[in-house]
């Protein structure tokens, strides 16, 4: 199998196909299409994205083409088992899904004003009223999941698993813009960023050379 991401340090879409693709345990290449530059529009179709018009993640096995990270991971479930991305318990397994649904659809205020950034912190990041209230939304859901389903570990429903995976991108923003959050949210977050597979992202983000000149803004700032 083959995945093809973006900029490890920008591509929040890429970081959560990267994960379920190691979450489901099955071997496959990783070849990075640095997104945007001068060359971008001739790069994006001679590097197998064509079939999603240009968008990463995307998942090659053999004859079959899948793109869209909630896609991706679904196609890992079905090859190796759900219960290795989704909690057993059937109440637990629906508020994981409708998290990830939400995460996948929603916060447009925080992702267009707070795009990840892992190898920025930022200082005095202003935030909009919308990308507040985002804030508040990601940080109540945790903290339901937490306290309804996270006995069996540190995560939002205990092991890691598909939640986890979409919230990742968001954990890497509460850090980078330094979001001030509560204690349990400070835990859970530092439980994913110490992952070995978050780690690994990192340091691979820190090595890239490229950079997108937009998401290098402090939100609020001038």
């Amino acid at each position: 199998m083959k995945l093809i991401l973006g900029n490890k340090n920008y591509s929040s879409w890429s970081l959560r196909g990267w994960l379920a693709a190691k979450q489901s345990g099955l071997a496959f290449q990783e070849l990075i299409t640095p997104l945007f530059g001068e060359d971008w529009d001739k790069r994006r179709n001679k590097d197998g994205l064509a079939p999603s018009f240009g968008k990463v993640p995307i998942l090659w096995d053999g004859d079959n083409v899948i793109w869209d990270s909630l896609a991706i991971m679904e196609y890992f479930a079905d090859r190796v088992g759900r219960d290795r991305f989704w909690p057993k318990d059937e109440g637990a397994r629906g508020m994981a899904r409708a998290m990830v649904a939400e995460m996948h659809s929603s916060y447009g205020s925080l992702r267009s004003e707070c795009p990840m950034n892992i190898r920025r912190k930022f200082d005095g990041a202003q935030f909009s009223t919308g990308c507040q209230e985002d804030i508040v939304r990601i940080l109540t859901l945790w903290a339901e999941a937490r306290a309804r389903h996270g006995d069996g570990g540190p995560f939002l429903f205990g092991t890691f698993g598909a939640a986890d995976i979409f919230y990742a991108p968001i954990v890497s923003r509460f850090i980078s813009y330094k979001v001030v959050v509560p204690g349990f949210a400070a835990s859970y977050m530092q439980a994913v960023w110490e992952h070995e597979w978050m780690q690994e992202w990192v340091a691979a983000s820190e090595e890239e050379e490229w950079v997108i000149e937009q998401y290098e803004a402090t939100p609020g700032a001038g």
